[in-house]
C-alpha cells in the first residue's frame, strides 16, 4: 500500500463512488484523502460515506483523511415569468428587490446585502460568468446595469461580484448546521467557502473548537488580496480555480495559482490545486493532453494535494481518474527536472531551532544514503515543517494521536504511523521509528533513518534533537546506555 509519490490525491465521493466496494478501490488505486461535498447529499447519505471510510481504515490499518467542503452562501436571481430570457449586448438591465417575475429588462436579486456594497462601474457576472453586466446606477435597493456580455438568464442563476468585498458571512445558516454535523461526525478537515477576510475563518475555527482543521477555499478576489493574512490564521489552502476563473480573467489564474502554492509552502501549511483537473473524464476513460498536463504543473509548482471533484464523485470512470492522477505524479516525481524545480523553490527560514532541526535532517538523509526522515509529533507541526523542506526521502510521521495521523494524509509525501507503548523515553522512540521503516518496507534493518523530535516529549512545538539511528534494534540496544 506504500505510495510511489509524494503529491497527495483527494477524491471527491457521491453516487458513482458512495459504496463501500468503490470507496475501497478508490483508496487502494491512490486516493489518499476523500472529500464530502456539502452541497450535495442529505446527512444520512454523508454518515453513510463516514462509516464506510471508517471501517476501510479499520480494515487496512492505515489513517484516511476526510475533508467536508462546505457549500457556502449561494448569491441567485429570481425567476422569469417565461424561465428565461435573451439579453443583448448594449441593453439596459435591472436587478432589484421587487420579488415579482423577470422579464427581458429586469429581475428580482433577493439579496440587500449585494446592492449595500455595489457602486457604479462594479460587475455583475451571471450564470458563471457567461453574462457580465456593469453598474450604471444603484441604490438600496436596485441596479441599473448595461449589458457587457450577452446570452440567456434563466430561472435562480448564480451571481458573482468581483469587484467588492460583501458583507456576506461565509458561513449561512446550512453552513452552520453542516459544519456542527461534520465535527460532531468526526471529519478531519473542514473546508470554507466563500472566504472574504481573516475574520472568516477565525469566526469557523471558533464554531470548530479544535475538533477538525480548516481549509480556506481561495475563490474570490477579495481572498487573493487578503491570502497573506488568511493564510496566517488558516490551517491549510484549497486553490478553488472554479470560482476564481469566473471572478478573474482566466489568464490571472495561474500566476495567483503558483503564489499561493508557494506561501502555503513557505508557511507549512498544505495547499489543494482543484476544480477540472481531469474534467473529461467524467465521461472519457482518457484525459486530454491538456488536462494531464495541468495536473502535472500543479505537482511542478509544490501542490501538497491535487483534487478531483466530478470525476470521481458523478462521473462514469472514478477509478480510473484515479489511477491517471496517479500516474501523471509518479512520472513527473521521478524526473529530474521535477527537483530542480522543487529545490529551486524552496524557502530558506532558519527562524526556530525546529526549523534548522528538520533543514539538517533533509541535509543528512540526502548526503548520507539514510532512507527516511522519522518525524515524531503530537500536533503535527514537526511534520509539516519537515514536509516544507520536500526531502528527497520519504517522511515517516509516528503521533500517538489518531486525529493527528489523519490530518497529516492531506501533507506532501508524509506517510502517517500509530505509535503504541511507551516513548516516552527517546531510545523507545528510536525503536519504533526502526520498527515503523521496516514494516512500511521504507528501509531494512541493516539501513539507517533519521530520527527527529521534540524532548521532553509532549510539548507541541518543541522538536529539539536529532539522530541517525540504525533499523536495527539490536544495534540501538547495544550502542545507546539509556
Amino acid at each position: 500500500m506504500r505510495r510511489m509519490r509524494n503529491v497527495k490525491i483527494v477524491a471527491t465521493l457521491g453516487p458513482s463512488s458512495d459504496d463501500y466496494d468503490t470507496i475501497r478501490r478508490l483508496f487502494e488505486v491512490g486516493a489518499d484523502v476523500f472529500r464530502l461535498n456539502m452541497s450535495h447529499g442529505s446527512h444520512d447519505e454523508i454518515r453513510e460515506r463516514h462509516t464506510i471510510i471508517r471501517q476501510i481504515e479499520r480494515e487496512l490499518g492505515r489513517p484516511i483523511a476526510i475533508l467536508a467542503d462546505l457549500q457556502g452562501p449561494k448569491l441567485r436571481v429570481g425567476v422569469f415569468a417565461g424561465d428565461s430570457e435573451e439579453l443583448v449586448e448594449g441593453a439596459a438591465f435591472r436587478m432589484d428587490l421587487d420579488p415579482t417575475e423577470g422579464d427581458s429588462s429586469r429581475v428580482c436579486l433577493p439579496h440587500p446585502e449585494i446592492f449595500k456594497a455595489l457602486r457604479p462601474g462594479a460587475s455583475l457576472l451571471v450564470n458563471d460568468g457567461k453574462i457580465r453586466l456593469r453598474v450604471e446606477k444603484c441604490g438600496e435597493d436596485f441596479a441599473n446595469c448595461t449589458v457587457v456580455t450577452g446570452g440567456t438568464i434563466s430561472n435562480r442563476k448564480g451571481v458573482n461580484v468581483p469587484d467588492v468585498v460583501l458583507p456576506v458571512a461565509a458561513l449561512s445558516d446550512k453552513d452552520k448546521a453542516d459544519l456542527e454535523f461534520v465535527c460532531e461526525l468526526g471529519v478531519d478537515w473542514v473546508a470554507l467557502s466563500f472566504v472574504q477576510r481573516p475574520d472568516d475563518v477565525l469566526q469557523t475555527k471558533e464554531l470548530v473548537n479544535g475538533r477538525a482543521a480548516v481549509l480556506s477555499k481561495i475563490e474570490k478576489p477579495a481572498a487573493v488580496e487578503a491570502y497573506d493574512d488568511i493564510l496566517a490564521v488558516s490551517d491549510g489552502i484549497m486553490v478553488a480555480r472554479g470560482d476564481l476563473g469566473v471572478e478573474l480573467p482566466v489568464q490571472a489564474v495561474p500566476p495567483i495559482q503558483k503564489r499561493l502554492i508557494r506561501g502555503a509552502r513557505a508557511a507549512a501549511k498544505p495547499v489543494i490545486v482543484a476544480t477540472q483537473m481531469l474534467e473529461s473524464m467524467i465521461e472519457s476513460p482518457m484525459p486530454t493532453r491538456a488536462e494531464v498536463s495541468d495536473v502535472a504543473n500543479a505537482i511542478y509548482e509544490g501542490a501538497d494535494a491535487v483534487m478531483l471533484s466530478a470525476e470521481s464523485a458523478a462521473g462514469e470512470y472514478p477509478l480510473e481518474a484515479v489511477r491517471t492522477m496517479d500516474a501523471v505524479a509518479v512520472e513527473v516525481e521521478k524526473g529530474q527536472m521535477y527537483r530542480d524545480i522543487i529545490e529551486a523553490a524552496r524557502v530558506v527560514d532558519r527562524t526556530s531551532t525546529a526549523d534548522s532541526i528538520v533543514a539538517a535532517a533533509r541535509e543528512i538523509a540526502e548526503n548520507t544514503g539514510v532512507k527516511a526522515i522519522c518525524c515524531f509529533t503530537h500536533s503535527g507541526t514537526t511534520a509539516l515543517k519537515t514536509a516544507r523542506e520536500r526531502p528527497r526521502v520519504p517522511i515517516l510521521a509516528l503521533t500517538p494521536f489518531t486525529a493527528t495521523a489523519r490530518r497529516l494524509c492531506l501533507s506532501w509525501g508524509v506517510n502517517c504511523f500509530m505509535t503504541h507503548g511507551d516513548v516516552s523515553r527517546f531510545k523507545m522512540a528510536v525503536v519504533s521509528a526502526a520498527r515503523a521503516a521496516r514494516q512500511g518496507q521504507f528501509a531494512d534493518s541493516d539501513d539507517n533513518v533519521v530520527v527527529v523530535a521534540g524532548v521532553p516529549f509532549n510539548i507541541p512545538g518543541s522538536t529539539n534533537i536529532l539522530r541517525v539511528a540504525p533499523c536495527d534494534e539490536r544495534l540501538i540496544f547495544n550502542t545507546d546506555p539509556e
